[in-house]
């Protein structure tokens, strides 16, 4: 995209192997898909189509994203994967088929390519590009369209922009390189609408603000402070009129509280609940959540356990509790024992 961003070889072959395949492109993303997701599965969908592929992009887009997909764009789940097919699986990993959604991946027999920018990644794939020094899928969806000869237009841009807004915070997360500035000039010089995008990410339904009363009153200070837990239930939803996709922000929200390392946003679905981290100041949302069976990336992460609160509780609290402590021998900080706070 710039003279300092040269694309890896694994980008090459990913390229390589989208341009050869005669067949339909099926792009897909992960469950619960955010800015990222979204916007590296319609860049890239819409640079093959300008190209003359045939793409098929299922994705369920959450209320505060569906500024962006025009209509008839993306499609609804796969029940059946069409003829001949090649699977481009975007920012997560296609060795993590309950986490693919838009098609069941685990019943697709033909070639898959994977870009994606997570560390725990399995790299398994029949042309494979993993990052995790990219600060976002985006950036290498861009390099990408460079690849694939595309010509550069505001419709491909404005997406990519989107994700790579999102993934890092604004531009405010360490995880920021001088070449994301640069992917940046690029899709702007290429027309992508940075003002239109801000201005509907910075929009809210009333059932936000609604649904973060209630939200409020779960509010747990553990652990001297450094760690903030939330939660949300379906009676919540119920009251005040919210959607699940209303909670997905409140995480970034509550890592702001002063003096905190770690905010934890828990959605409690009764028999099953799933953990949204967010961390700072050295301590790894990532190592947190691996240790639940999840993952991520240092600074944000997830993972989803088949428990109800009251169970998954203490595992959660004992992960959080040995990276608390790895911090502290790593800073040679003394820490007290002992766990405060109680589902």
């Amino acid at each position: 995209m710039t003279d300092a961003a040269v694309p890896n070889a694994d980008l090459h072959a990913v390229a390589r192997a989208l341009l050869d395949h005669a067949g339909p492109i099926v792009i897909l993303s992960h469950e619960n898909p955010d800015g990222d997701a979204l916007g590296s599965v319609l860049g890239l969908a819409r640079a093959l189509r300008q190209l003359g592929r045939e793409v098929i992009a299922p994705m369920h887009v959450p209320r505060f994203l569906a500024f962006m997909p025009r209509d008839g764009e993306l499609s609804g789940h796969l029940s059946e994967w069409p003829a001949d097919a090649l699977a481009a699986v975007l920012d997560v990993d296609n060795n993590d088929p309950v986490r693919v959604a838009g098609a069941d991946l685990s019943t697709f027999s033909g070639p898959v390519v994977n870009v994606d920018h997570h560390g725990t990644n399995a790299r398994r794939a029949d042309a494979l590009a993993v990052d995790p020094a990219q600060p976002a899928a985006a950036a290498m969806i861009a390099e990408l369209v460079d690849l694939l000869g595309a010509t550069w237009t505001e419709e491909i841009a404005t997406p990519l922009m989107l994700g790579l807004i999102t993934d890092t915070g604004s531009f405010r997360f360490e995880s920021v390189t001088p070449a994301a500035f640069q992917t940046a000039a690029t899709l702007r010089a290429a027309g992508a609408r940075l003002g239109w995008i801000n201005d509907h990410l910075g929009q809210n339904p009333q059932t936000y603000y609604t649904l973060l009363r209630e939200v409020l009153g779960t509010l747990q200070v553990l652990h001297d402070g450094r760690v903030v837990l939330v939660r949300v239930d379906g009676g919540m939803l119920e009251r005040t009129g919210a959607a699940w996709e209303d909670v997905e922000n409140y995480v970034g929200m509550f890592r702001n509280v002063e003096g905190s390392q770690l905010a934890v946003m828990v959605k409690d679905f009764g028999e099953r609940v799933k953990v949204s981290l967010r961390s700072r100041a050295g301590l790894s949302a990532q190592n947190v959540a691996v240790a639940l069976g999840g993952g991520g990336h240092v600074p944000a992460a997830g993972a989803s356990l088949n428990l109800t609160w009251p169970e998954a509780f203490p595992l959660l609290d004992a992960a959080i509790q040995a990276e608390l402590r790895r911090v502290d021998d790593l800073n040679g900080t003394p820490r007290p024992s002992g766990s405060p706070g109680a589902p």
